[in-house]
């Protein structure tokens, strides 16, 4: 590493270190942070100016490298982490000072109170004493957060998001009484009593926050829009290359091409019964573990991907009781952590019937259409997480990530996996149609051409999905702008990059060591991947160019 460019090894893991501490609860499973023990979130209005204080600093040493990473003195590997970081920076003062989360909504809220609790009940059973402690700690936080809460949220309120808080802690009593009464299966019999309390102490303060939000919904405004200035500025300083307008016209061509392939599917299948549920969870356990086998043999046989020998697997397991109330807040799954590859990914899974919502009865009808996204999801955070370099192991934008794993399904349909399955084929083509979908639907809602019901009855009419997931959907779109296009814009780039490598290998291109080293560096943005891999800085100087002329 050229003389200089060690500091920014120092600056970025200063950052990390600071990030575990600080970082927003989310309900998304990429995002997941391996926290500091004893931590707790913190938004108070001193904590939150201690932030932004602590941004700042880091955002002038990160400047004050700039001509050294600009100079040619740094090889390109060292340049890609210089932006990384920068990028990193970005997503911190888009948190804090565009999107305002913390200020305008409360739903946000929710997920820094009941969700600090859900992911730390995630990990598999047993419970240490330690483990425990742990979530004892959390609950006893949740008055505090719910203080800062009122003070936070006092004067710029977004109606529909406050009406998504009230409905997502209804019965919070009665929800976290029953993740006490069952945890009590679990955990030592002397640590029940303190959880029953701190858990009885956090249903108070969220019940009294609901009333408070009831009483002032009507005077808030009704506006969740970012609008244009704002959604550009994601784009150019966080996560993309292209504007509003090319996400939407590539992400209709994708819309296009998936409702034509899917009834060309179905039409070839018309003979073919359709996919029988398993009869019972266990079956659907004995299934997926046979799938993820195939998948992983499958992968290897066509060279198209290497499974380490250290990865552990991808597994359902039964959805526990004490998850059961809270399973709304997010993804049921728990994708391990830097300090867990040595334990199995995970992904719970309820009862199978014929009413289950969308992904649920997906996976249920053929396990492997979710493996073949969340499960590559484990694959790669895990061979991420291992990565060589420190400052690689942590960043996440979504694009790569959730764009690896739309590749992925696509990748192994073209590659023949689903062939003893034609029906689950239609599985694969009607996740393409939703993951389109999604594009128009987070864009308009991002710039106030759709409410979060006009946005949920299009993605249920249009994919179409339950009401509930699709409810589900739209409300985090609104709340989390610039998440769902990631899924269509990572895989159209990690389309165009392949097809580049391949053309410059000129004959000796290998499909498994692409995937390898896109899987490996699966956190960093394609537009830096393609310029290490390829010398092309055509993306990344486009950024430049247009992150110069945003007035932000």
């Amino acid at each position: 590493m050229a003389a200089g460019s060690d500091n920014l090894g120092r600056l970025g893991e200063e950052f990390w270190k600071w990030r575990a501490a600080t970082q927003p609860q989310s309900g998304d499973d990429i995002p997941r942070i391996q926290r500091p023990a004893g931590w707790a979130p913190d938004w108070s209005p001193d904590a939150v100016a201690a932030r932004r204080e602590t941004l700042v600093d880091l955002e002038r040493e990160w400047r004050a490298m700039a001509s050294d990473a600009a100079s040619g003195a740094w090889a390109i590997e060292p340049q890609v982490d210089y932006r990384l970081v920068g990028s990193a920076l970005a997503r911190v003062r888009w948190e804090l000072d565009v999107l305002r989360g913390w200020q305008r909504n409360p739903h946000f809220y929710v997920h820094q109170t009941l969700g600090t609790i859900f992911e730390a009940l995630l990990p598999p059973a047993p419970f240490s004493p330690e483990r425990t402690a742990e979530l004892i700690r959390r609950a006893e936080h949740i008055p505090a957060t719910v203080d800062a809460a009122r003070e936070n949220l006092a004067s710029d309120s977004v109606a529909p998001f406050a009406r998504l808080a009230i409905a997502a802690l209804e019965d919070v009593r009665g929800r976290l009484r029953t993740v006490a009464d069952e945890l009590g299966a679990v955990i030592r019999a002397d640590d029940a009593v303190p959880l029953q309390r701190a858990l009885a102490a956090a249903a108070n303060a969220l019940e009294s926050f609901a009333e408070w939000l009831a009483a002032r919904v009507d005077a808030m405004t009704a506006d969740t829009a970012i609008g244009r200035a704002r959604y550009d500025w994601f784009l150019t300083s966080v996560a993309l290359p292209l504007s509003p307008e090319e996400i939407v016209v590539s992400a209709q061509q994708e819309l296009e091409r998936s409702v034509v392939f899917e009834a060309l599917e179905a039409q070839r299948n018309r003979d073919v019964p359709p996919l029988q549920l398993p009869g019972s969870r266990a079956e659907q356990i004995e299934r997926e573990a046979r799938g993820e086998a195939q998948l992983r043999a499958f992968c290897e046989d066509h060279d198209l991907l290497t499974f380490p020998a250290w990865l552990r697997r991808y597994r359902n397991l039964p959805l526990p009781a004490y998850l059961v109330p809270l399973h709304g807040l997010g993804v049921t799954d728990d994708l391990t952590s830097p300090s867990r590859l040595d334990e199995d990914g995970t992904s719970y899974i309820p009862e199978p019937r014929s009413d289950l919502p969308y992904f649920y009865l997906a996976m249920a009808r053929d396990p492997r259409t979710l493996i073949a996204h969340e499960g590559m999801h484990y694959y790669q955070l895990a061979r991420s997480w291992a990565h060589a370099d420190p400052l690689r192991r942590f960043y996440y934008d979504s694009g790569p990530n959730e764009g690896i794993g739309f590749y992925a399904e696509e990748m192994l349909l073209q590659s023949g996996l689903f062939d003893d399955s034609p029906r689950s084929r239609e599985i694969i083509y009607s996740f393409m149609r939703l993951r389109a979908v999604r594009v128009g639907v987070d864009v308009r809602l991002a710039l106030g051409e759709l409410t979060i019901e006009t946005a949920a009855r299009e993605l249920a009419e249009r994919v179409p999905m339950d009401p509930e997931t699709a409810r589900e959907e739209a409300s985090f779109f609104a709340s989390d702008p610039g998440q769902a296009i990631s899924y269509h814009v990572g895989k159209m780039q990690i389309v165009s990059f392949l097809a580049d490598v391949r053309r410059a290998a000129e004959g000796s291109f290998s499909l498994r060591a692409f995937h390898d080293r896109l899987w490996i560096n699966g956190n960093v943005p394609i537009a830096l991947q393609r310029w290490e891999s390829l010398g092309d800085r055509n993306e990344v100087s486009r950024l430049d160019t247009a992150r110069a002329s945003l007035p932000m």
